[in-house]
Parts: C-alpha cells; sequence; structure tokens
C-alpha cells in the first residue's frame, strides 16, 4: 500500500494524477526517484500513442532577452483550444523559448539535419584526427561519436534541458503530454540575435 504522503510528494514534484502517483509508488515499493523514472517512461509510451492525434491549435509565443538582442518565435500547437490556453502549456512555451534562447538549436529535430552538413562537420573531425595514431576502426567511432554529439547540440528536440540535463527537450514535452493529456508539437522556431 503506498503512503499517502510519498503520493502527495511525489503529486507535487511531477504534476502527474493521484493515480499515476500512487501506481508508480506502489510498483517501487515507495522509492521516489524510481518513482519519478516510471513515470518519465510511462509519459513517453503515452506520447507515442498521442503522436498520431491533429494538432491543430496552439499558440505563437515569443520571448524577448533582458539584454533585447536575443529574441525566439515559437509556433507550439495541441490539440484543442482548452489546452492551448491552460497555464501548463504555456508555461511549457515558455520554457522552450528559454532553450532556444540560451542554446542556439539550429533544427528542430536531427532528422532535419542537411546531409550535406553533416559531411561537412564529418570533415571537420576527420582533419582534427588524423594525426592520432589509433586505428581506422578507433579513429571511426570516435567520429561518429562526434557527429552524434554534434547533432543533438543542434537539434532543439535533441539538447538537454538548461534547467535539468537530466531531461531532453522531447522530454520535457512528453511530461507535459502526460499531464495536459494532449499531444504536443514544436511546430517551428526562429531565433534572433544581434
Amino acid at each position: 500500500m503506498a503512503n499517502i504522503e510519498q503520493i502527495k510528494q511525489l503529486r507535487e514534484e511531477t504534476d502527474v494524477s493521484f493515480m499515476q502517483c500512487k501506481k508508480a509508488i506502489e510498483e517501487t515499493n515507495g522509492d521516489i526517484e524510481a518513482a519519478k523514472e516510471i513515470l518519465r517512461k510511462w509519459g513517453s509510451q503515452l506520447a507515442q500513442k498521442k503522436s498520431d492525434r491533429e494538432v491543430d491549435q496552439g499558440i505563437i509565443v515569443t520571448y524577448i532577452h533582458p539584454n533585447g538582442k536575443i529574441g525566439v518565435m515559437m509556433e507550439l500547437l495541441c490539440e484543442s483550444d482548452f489546452v492551448a490556453k491552460s497555464e501548463g502549456f504555456k508555461e511549457l512555451a515558455h520554457e522552450v523559448c528559454l532553450q532556444i534562447a540560451a542554446a542556439k538549436p539550429l533544427y528542430l529535430k536531427e532528422e532535419d539535419i542537411p546531409a550535406e552538413v553533416l559531411e561537412k562537420e564529418k570533415c571537420i573531425y576527420q582533419e582534427q584526427m588524423k594525426d592520432k595514431d589509433k586505428p581506422k576502426e578507433i579513429l571511426e567511432q570516435i567520429i561518429a561519436g562526434k557527429i552524434n554529439k554534434y547533432e543533438k547540440r543542434i537539434s532543439l528536440l535533441s539538447q538537454a534541458w538548461i534547467k535539468d540535463e537530466s531531461k531532453t527537450i522531447q522530454g520535457l514535452i512528453e511530461e507535459s503530454i502526460t499531464k495536459l493529456k494532449e499531444n504536443i508539437l514544436v511546430k517551428k522556431f526562429t531565433r534572433y540575435e544581434i
């Protein structure tokens, strides 16, 4: 039986429904951190199920950094006008705008990166590694690892969240999908800097 205080604590920390928190606490025998991981996994599964649902509502959000030299405009979509007007949705939109301003992503997701950009980056890494005294297979693995890191660094959804590096932006969106019970999608964004 789950302890009511543990359920309350987990609910406050995650904003997930009382029943989901209770199930997670029971499944982990009261381990709050393990319960958070289970909720994150369930959120990812729920996001997968909802990903096919049409998103034709949402908001366009802007953020101007206090120095007035960085600005972001983003289109965040959801399924209903009700959710688009909710505080949780607006909070998510603000957090993603802050991420864009701070982390300077160039693309929405890794699949959006043109092959020629990756090829150019690969050539740079090969040039850097040419004097290394390592077997060819090892050098190729190192270069592949660097390319992978580069893809994650320049793709918004793959980036580590600036406020909690244990989560990606995709993970943050999936948490909101779990809380708001609707499919959520970053449609596009633009970042300006002087």
